[in-house]
């Protein structure tokens, strides 16, 4: 059992949230789902919580009400091997969503994801300053982080 577990509130649509993140990354399941009965304050069969995996970090759901919703002050930030792998995040959380500035977006329930390739904090962290600074105005102008433009500013002389 993992230590520390993401615990999401969602007003009422925490299976479909579930099964949408689900669907979008690899290793990626639905462990457990406890519903309403006939005595609940909610429709038979409607969620109360739920847990799952994405890429094997396990997560809990809730469906708590409107009380409360997400803020980007807290997001969820995705290590990218390559630039398709960036494409096809990017893609497919945003959709609905909204995209944003520097990698990140809000997904259509308004959680907020940093879409980011690991070459973009191998090249920002460079002994070189001039290279690292160049690195990180060219990230700043973007939205969908694109590889090929962070090495191309790595490398201009």
């Amino acid at each position: 059992m993992q230590k520390i577990t993401p615990f999401l509130w969602f007003d009422n649509k925490a299976e479909e949230a579930m099964n949408f993140y689900t669907s979008i990354f690899k290793n990626s399941k639905v462990l457990s789902i406890n519903r309403y009965g006939e005595e609940g304050p909610e429709p038979k069969g409607t969620v109360i919580s739920a847990t799952f995996q994405l890429n094997g970090q396990e997560f809990f759901a809730l469906n708590g009400g409107p009380h409360y919703t997400f803020s980007p002050a807290i997001s969820f930030f995705v290590n990218c091997e390559t630039q398709q792998e960036v494409d096809e995040l990017w893609e497919k959380l945003s959709e609905g969503g909204e995209k944003q500035r520097c990698g990140w977006l809000k997904d259509r329930y308004g959680l907020s994801w940093q879409i980011i390739p690991s070459v973009l904090g191998e090249l920002l962290q460079d002994k070189d300053i001039e290279k690292s600074k160049r690195v990180l105005q060219a990230m700043l102008q973007m939205n969908k982080i694109d590889i090929q433009t962070l090495k191309q500013a790595y490398e201009q002389d």
